[in-house]
């Protein structure tokens, strides 16, 4: 009995192509997600508070930098019986990395204020009347507070009036690129193909005995023996019958430093602080300067209209409760 059998075609050349590059956090659309849905009790935010809020973890810029600013504020704030210096931290950095503050006013059995307490802004939530206001903590886990007890203090944004919106917006996916590129790298050490390589040998002169010798000593040197030297004999060899080709040096072309410095730099743009306040080391000979003209500046352009913005709270509560000290940088000798 016999089988035939067809032979298969031969395979033809196929040509396609992919699409653009999708990222998962699109920064056209996440930046056009901004109307807040209603659900019936109270506005969502325009943005995910719980994604932005690890976000501003993301890189250790953006982080330091929205800590610097809170340092600066509670450094100039004066504390008041009715808001504790702690207190204030929590309202000013609130503020900062969502664009949103909160403060509830505690009364007493005759109406009268006992206290301002922060409530954290990224479980707070609007009612639809813009006067409720609701902490909205899981599914059921909601507390509605009463009428006129919250100061809610916003940044101002371009597309709606019910929340307010960060102003390092704009740095955010750079803050995520520096993640990546961290990740990467990290990634890359820990799998050891840094020091990795291809021992390419077509020397004839071996014979299989030599051969086996150098495998059993290239497989030993890991663990508690790795680096260690190795010496190869090769009589009558030629010239190239050895070849050491690193693999890091094809596979790790990434460019980390050039990624981190300049997302760096669009991260402190965002946040405005000038480099020689955050403790970054300048790569130039002369420097960035006077660190103490850098700080007077600042204060005046970012830290003075901070404070402004931050004392709407008397206007609200009708009394000064908010206020701050002139800044002035210690002489030094």
């Amino acid at each position: 009995m016999t089988t035939e059998t067809t032979p298969a075609a031969a395979p033809g050349i196929e040509a396609f192509t992919f699409g653009d590059p999708t990222p998962v956090l699109d920064g056209r659309e996440v930046l056009d997600y901004l109307e807040c849905w209603l659900n019936g009790r109270w506005y969502e935010p325009p943005m995910s508070l719980d994604g932005l809020a690890k976000s501003s973890r993301a890189s250790v810029f953006l982080q330091s930098g929205l800590n610097f600013k809170r340092n600066l504020l509670a450094r100039t704030f004066i504390p008041h019986k009715l808001l504790s210096r702690q207190a204030f931290e929590q309202f000013a950095l609130d503020w900062l990395w969502c664009g949103n503050a909160y403060l509830e006013k505690r009364r007493n059995m005759l109406r009268q204020a006992l206290g301002l307490q922060p409530t954290l802004a990224k479980y707070m939530r609007r009612g639809v009347d813009l006067e409720t206001y609701y902490q909205v903590r899981g599914w059921k886990d909601e507390h509605e507070f009463d009428a006129g007890s919250i100061c809610h203090l916003r940044e101002a944004d371009i597309n709606q009036e019910i929340y307010g919106l960060p102003e390092w917006l704009s740095a955010l996916q750079s803050a995520l690129l520096n993640e990546s590129a961290t990740l990467f790298r990290r990634k890359y050490y820990n799998n050891g193909s840094h020091a990795g390589f291809i021992l390419y040998m077509t020397d004839t002169a071996q014979n299989e005995t030599d051969v086996g010798a150098l495998r059993t000593a290239l497989k030993s040197a890991k663990g508690p023996g790795n680096f260690r030297n190795l010496f190869m004999y090769a009589p009558g060899g030629k010239k190239d019958g050895i070849q050491l080709i690193p693999v890091s040096e094809v596979a790790a072309k990434d460019e980390f430093g050039s990624i981190k410095n300049i997302s760096r730099d669009d991260m402190l743009a965002a946040l405005r602080i000038p480099p020689q306040l955050m403790g970054i080391v300048p790569v130039n000979a002369g420097g960035f300067g006077s660190i103490k003209e850098a700080a007077e500046v600042w204060a005046v352009n970012e830290l003075e209209p901070l404070q402004a913005r931050l004392s709407q709270v008397n206007e609200w509560l009708g009394e000064e409760v908010v206020r701050f000290k002139p800044f002035e940088v210690s002489p030094t000798s």
